[in-house]
């Protein structure tokens, strides 16, 4: 499943970019998206800076037949590779039948900016794949409106 989704920002791509590679900023996320622990670390070797975001999230409200396969929190490593505006993204979850993988954009817009997040997000379970797939493509989305009011918050200089 296809999954893409824009966030908006009253801020200069630059600054944007700056506020991605800053593990602080993760650490807001974090806070914001209800993360039971995340630890975020940013490395750099040449023009790649490489954010690396391990977070354990519970698991609340999820339908029935996804409870066998989530569990009541679950372990999201979500690994950034920016160069230049552009990052391959990809999110692994240890022992869960799940993959997300992509890219991340920032460009401008208008006098700020917007970070576009274009992803692929699989479930390799037979029969329930297609509805984990939605679910993930939700639950994930409403994680990037929660970010979105991070990075807004920070831009703003509320960190």
């Amino acid at each position: 499943m296809k999954l893409r989704h824009d966030l908006t920002y009253a801020a200069p791509p630059a600054d944007v970019l700056a506020m991605l590679v800053e593990p602080a900023y993760w650490d807001k996320v974090a806070v914001a998206t209800g993360a039971l622990s995340s630890t975020a670390t940013v490395t750099t070797d040449g023009a790649a800076t490489k954010v690396v975001v391990d977070q354990e999230q519970e698991i609340a409200g999820v339908p029935s037949f996804a409870k066998k396969f989530v569990g009541a929190s679950t372990r999201a490593i979500t690994t950034q590779t920016w160069t230049g505006s552009t990052a391959t993204f990809r999110v692994d979850a240890p022992g869960k039948p799940t993959s997300i993988s992509g890219v991340a954009t920032v460009a401008a817009n208008g006098a700020g900016s917007v970070l576009t997040y274009d992803l692929e997000l699989k479930a390799s379970v037979p029969l329930i794949g297609g509805k984990l797939e939605k679910l993930m493509s939700e639950l994930l989305a409403a994680g990037f409106v929660n970010e979105e009011a991070a990075g807004a918050a920070w831009l703003a200089g509320e960190n």
